[in-house]
């Protein structure tokens, strides 16, 4: 027996969340099925601040309630509007207090498979459980998605893992720490690493850091020639938040080559003092190969201008990003999977999210090369709400109901 809903929406960030703060006062019987906030909990590094100032770290409720500044004030912690680093810690509780209030209907369950049969949506659960829904949004953040270069195939194991893996850094008291990325997650892992005792090394296939800099103070002429956005300064960023719709209307390789170059994996200034003090550095870095020595990890790069170099450590973690794919999504049944088109790796996205399979929708960073660089951060997660909401509650989801499909149990 299945139970029928008018929306499931698959994923608890900040995109889920906030897209159903935005719904809840609809009138459509709408789920969200995920482990709230599981992405900044669970694969993010203990003692990490967010890039993002402190007015674009909220998650987005219709009426503006419980914001960031709402809840340190509520609690008693620092905050400041531009200028202060937002702890990992306070925004994880931010996230899991607005989920209790605006979306106490959450179902932690995790979908095993999503399935379209008879102009429905069937989620599975591990359980044999299954929900029937007939629309679903995909809003599933960035979690699915690591990359892992190939040359490190050949330590993957123990002793080399993606970032995303990594949440206690203090195991690696007293070890050596090969971390492969000179971007945020990359070099900032290396500054609590060595905080905690370790001896780490960055290898970066990048001429030099690009740390963001420090909060200063700007001048009347600074704010004209570089508006503060929630993206940081800049027109460029500034025009990726006012006016994502917009972008959704450019020629397709103009919106791939912007979300590539835009806005790159740049670190955070608060890392940049242990890194240059305690931190070895390997520039312009690209790992060719890699094997073990006995129980120790060994990576080989090509280093430009200097020719190879093999690095061995205690321990490799690949700080190397994420690539958002369809085909990466794979509790997505097949032929569903198969019946979504794609631009390049990605889906193609109407104004409104829908893909090209009617009723199914996706959000945050699969959706970026539609919307832009804006998708690619939780402050996306208020345009997105705002668009999909309004276009969902305009349809008419309350229509009578197919008869039900019969269903395979998982």
């Amino acid at each position: 027996m299945s139970t029928t809903i008018d929306l499931a929406i698959i994923g608890a960030g900040p995109y889920g969340l906030s897209l159903a703060a935005h719904l809840s006062g609809t009138g459509l019987d709408v789920t969200v099925f995920g482990q709230p906030m599981q992405f900044w909990r669970d694969s993010m590094p203990n003692g990490m601040v967010l890039k993002s100032e402190g007015f674009a770290s909220d998650l987005w409720h219709p009426d503006d309630a419980l914001t960031l500044r709402d809840f340190c004030r509520s609690e008693g912690l620092p905050y400041q509007h531009a200028g202060l680093p937002v702890p990992l810690e306070t925004f994880c509780h931010y996230g899991l207090e607005f989920q209790r209030r605006f979306v106490p209907n959450l179902d932690p369950r995790l979908v095993a498979q999503l399935d379209h049969e008879r102009g429905r949506f069937v989620l599975r659960f591990h359980t044999g459980q299954t929900v029937v829904a007939r629309q679903v949004v995909l809003a599933v953040g960035i979690g699915l998605f690591p990359e892992v270069p190939a040359a490190l195939d050949a330590i993957g194991g123990p002793c080399c893992g993606h970032s995303s893996k990594y949440r206690d850094l203090d195991r690696f008291a007293g070890q050596e720490v090969l971390v492969i990325g000179g971007g945020a997650s990359g070099v900032e892992m290396a500054a609590l690493i060595s905080q905690a005792g370790g001896r780490a090394t960055v290898a970066a296939r990048h001429e030099r850091i690009g740390f963001c800099g420090a909060p200063a103070p700007r001048s009347l002429l600074d704010r004209l020639r570089a508006p503060q956005s929630g993206l940081g300064t800049g027109w460029r960023s500034w025009a990726c938040v006012t006016a994502p719709w917009l972008f959704h209307r450019m020629p397709r390789d103009f919106r791939h080559m912007i979300v590539r170059r835009h806005l790159g994996p740049a670190p955070g200034w608060t890392a940049r003092a242990e890194i240059e003090r305690n931190v070895t550095v390997v520039l312009r870095a690209e790992p060719t190969a890699s094997r073990m020595f006995g129980a120790r990890p060994s990576v080989t790069f090509s280093v430009a201008g200097e020719g190879t170099r093999t690095i061995t450590a205690d321990h490799v973690i690949a700080a190397t990003g994420y690539q958002a794919e369809v085909a990466r999504l794979g509790f997505i049944g097949p032929q569903l999977r198969d019946a979504i088109r794609c631009e390049g790796p990605t889906p193609f996205l109407s104004q409104a999210f829908e893909s090209s399979v009617p009723g199914l929708f996706m959000t945050g960073p699969i959706a970026a090369n539609s919307f832009g660089p804006l998708l690619r951060f939780a402050y996306g997660a208020g345009f997105a709400s705002r668009r999909l909401s309004r276009h969902l509650a305009r349809k008419s989801l309350r229509r009578p109901v197919p008869a039900e499909p019969e269903l395979a149990m998982a």
